[in-house]
């Protein structure tokens, strides 16, 4: 998160956005998310943290598809909110943490391979891992003394080359909210092809096991970005027709 945030310094200064506005919006949504997702941990396991509150407190960070959706929601929730009150460009802004969030994402996948978390199907891969720590399977669930893909080893491959895309990207910025309509779009991409190759125990299932439930997260981002896009590149064709039909 750390370097998220200095990559936000940066890259903030390449789209006009001040570094500060960018780093307090960050900690902002930070907090905000790790809070929510917190607390709505506890209001689900109420029962769990009232026999023993410094196991929900402390080690057992549950790792699970539904607090992270909910944490992101929050985080960008907050995000919004003091983006607005500060009278934030929000494309530009957007832009900015585009890069940094697909970055952060990148060592948030490496953190849950060495920790198990989000793990992925039985294989026989030659780069299959095998956890044997009971903690891990304590904590996350996975299933220990069996290889299995290390599917959160291909989603921080697939997060870094599109954090490196996006910051390529970004001083050739043509219009605000390019950027972050391709982070949208590349963020679902990733999360829809990865899901693959995890293992689909808690994920949900929708439409009788088409997908799961971060599938169905990453098809609405996709669609996101694509709109996103589909308006900017509309503004660029409308921008000539006005000044052609002003100075008629």
């Amino acid at each position: 998160m750390l370097l998220a945030l200095l990559l936000a310094q940066r890259t903030a200064r390449i789209v006009g956005v001040a570094p500060a506005d960018a780093w307090n919006l960050c900690v902002i949504a930070l907090f905000a998310g790790l809070i929510g997702s917190r607390l709505l941990l506890f209001l689900v396991n109420w029962a769990d943290v009232v026999k023993h509150p410094l196991w929900m407190l402390g080690l057992a960070t549950i790792h699970h598809p539904l607090l992270v959706v909910a944490g992101a929601a929050l985080g960008g929730l907050a995000a919004f909110i003091y983006a607005r009150r500060q009278h934030l460009a929000l494309l530009k802004t957007a832009d900015a943490l585009a890069a940094p969030a697909a970055l952060g994402m990148a060592f948030e996948q490496f953190g849950a391979l060495l920790a198990g978390s989000g793990y992925g199907s039985g294989t026989h891969v030659p780069w299959a891992v095998v956890y044997t720590d009971p903690l891990a399977a304590r904590w996350s669930g996975v299933t220990v003394g069996i290889p299995l893909h290390p599917v959160q080893a291909y989603a921080t491959i697939a997060f870094l080359t599109l954090s490196i895309l996006l910051l390529v990207l970004l001083p050739a910025l043509r219009q605000p909210g390019d950027v972050a309509g391709v982070a949208l779009m590349g963020l679902g991409v990733t999360v829809y092809v990865t899901e693959f190759w995890r293992d689909g125990e808690g994920r949900g299932a929708i439409l009788h096991g088409a997908l799961d439930g971060p599938q169905a997260a990453a098809v609405l981002l996709v669609i996101a970005g694509a709109v996103l896009l589909r308006e900017r590149g509309a503004a660029r064709v409308a921008a000539p027709e006005r000044v052609e039909a002003e100075h008629g």
